[in-house]
């Protein structure tokens, strides 16, 4: 068995969920219950975890060792090693204290958990019902299956964006002025009545979009928007042709939109 808390040097990584399941238990073999922040706080001060692994987070704002604790103590309820009393409320089994004394020196691996837990998770809510073959606990190292969904979320968006900025790169540049247009109003330009629209055009003096700021369209932000391939830059010169198109207008108010690699020298 692999073990995750080395007695003395500090642990640098947040454990698997595993891990947990043996501090719980000794956090509760002495006491007749005990409240599940209090468990939280013995298993915290048992082990020597970084101020990094105490302060890591999931997408919901929890900590990451607080929602691995969760896990651990949800399947020692559904083991029956350990009862909930109330809500919140904890008390150590007879089977918890039979494992806790032939393991006082395990540190589970999800391989162990797998074959001591899953046992736990067979439900049969009706006879009509075709059972779900079970899944192992993780199948993704030491993540619990909620860390693994919003990990494969942060997958699926990172390559929704490279997607998307290859369809604006390879897109005409009316359709491009118009998205522009839209996000900016998205954002939050054009006022609460969505007051944008697109003018670029032959003859558009260097100008692609305007959006009103009032009602009475007194206050105006011009818009240039610029297709670039993935390797270009911004040239300065594109930059200066902008300004000088605004100051023909007399405008103050601008947004230079683009899909550039790299950042302009001006």
């Amino acid at each position: 068995m692999m073990g995750y808390m080395p007695e003395t040097s500090e642990i640098t990584v947040v454990p698997p969920w595993p891990f947990f399941v043996r501090p719980v238990l000794e956090a509760l073999e002495n006491s007749g219950s005990k409240a599940r922040q209090d468990i939280f706080q013995f298993v915290i001060n048992a082990s020597p975890f970084s101020q990094e692994v105490l302060d890591a987070t999931i997408s919901s704002g929890q900590t990451v060792i607080a929602h691995r604790f969760g896990w651990a103590l949800s399947n020692l309820v559904k083991s029956s090693w350990i009862i909930r009393l109330s809500k919140g409320i904890y008390q150590i089994t007879d089977e918890g204290k039979v494992w806790l004394a032939a393991n006082r020196t395990t540190d589970l691996t999800y391989s162990d958990a797998n074959k001591i837990f899953k046992r736990y998770w067979q439900q049969k809510s009706s006879k009509n019902v075709t059972e779900t073959p079970q899944q192992p606990l993780s199948s993704h190292g030491d993540q619990t299956p909620i860390e693994s969904i919003e990990n494969s979320i942060s997958v699926l968006v990172e390559a929704t964006k490279g997607e998307l900025l290859s369809r604006l790169r390879a897109s005409d540049p009316t359709f491009f002025e118009k998205a522009v247009i839209k996000l900016l109003l998205a954002l939050g330009y054009g006022g609460a009545e969505q007051r944008g629209r697109q003018i670029g055009g032959t003859g558009d003096g260097g100008v692609d979009g305007v959006m009103d700021q009032d009602a009475l369209g007194l206050e105006k932000i011009y818009v240039q928007a610029k297709r670039y391939a993935e390797t270009a830059s911004i040239g300065s010169a594109t930059i200066r042709e902008f300004i000088g198109a605004l100051a023909i207008k007399g405008v103050s108010s601008s947004d230079l939109s683009t899909i550039p690699s790299g950042r302009p020298k001006l």
